[in-house]
């Protein structure tokens, strides 16, 4: 008896994928297996970790918690969507370049998913604030200094693509 497969129409990352799934494959497996992008990945599959999340309507959720069925219709952002369309880095991607925010790079999807929807919540968090951003997400490698350094180098980038201009790279409080 095989199960009955569901067709769902998923937009990726600005892309629509038509994908046919069951009831209860999770979002995390559609995104990889189904419309072939990797960079999500998959750690605790309980939500605990934040490996696996992506943004829902800018939203950060944990897609290893989501149904692939119930995000029909949603705009849906992995890692592999925050650069720009030049195929540029986006701030929070090249913030953690600058600061050296990842070691072995399991987590960092989730770091980046999250740290983007944070900056764009608080353009201009303060230490403590980046560090309340990334509590969520667990990193078995940094000790997170460069991680909260990395949350604080992509708001200044990321104000100065929005003024344009090449201002200070001094620290936050």
């Amino acid at each position: 008896m095989s199960e009955e497969l569901h067709d769902v129409r998923l937009t990726v990352n600005g892309a629509t994928h038509d994908v046919r799934v069951p009831a209860r494959r999770l979002l995390s497996d559609a995104i990889r297996h189904d419309c072939g992008l990797t960079g999500t990945h998959v750690g605790c599959e309980h939500g605990v970790c934040g490996a696996c999340t992506v943004l829902l309507d800018g939203r950060p959720v944990r897609s290893c918690l989501l149904l692939a069925v119930s995000v029909a219709g949603a705009e849906i952002t992995t890692v592999e969507g925050l650069g720009g369309d030049d195929d540029s880095l986006g701030p929070v991607q090249q913030a953690f370049a600058d600061c050296h925010g990842l070691q072995c790079g399991f987590c960092t999807p989730g770091f980046l998913t999250t740290i983007t929807a944070g900056i764009r919540d608080n353009p201009s968090p303060t230490r403590q604030e980046a560090t309340d951003m990334i509590a969520g997400n667990l990193c078995r490698c940094t000790g997170y200094q460069n991680i909260v350094a990395s949350v604080l180098r992509a708001a200044e980038l990321a104000e100065q693509g929005s003024h344009g201009s090449s201002g200070g790279q001094g620290e936050r409080p």
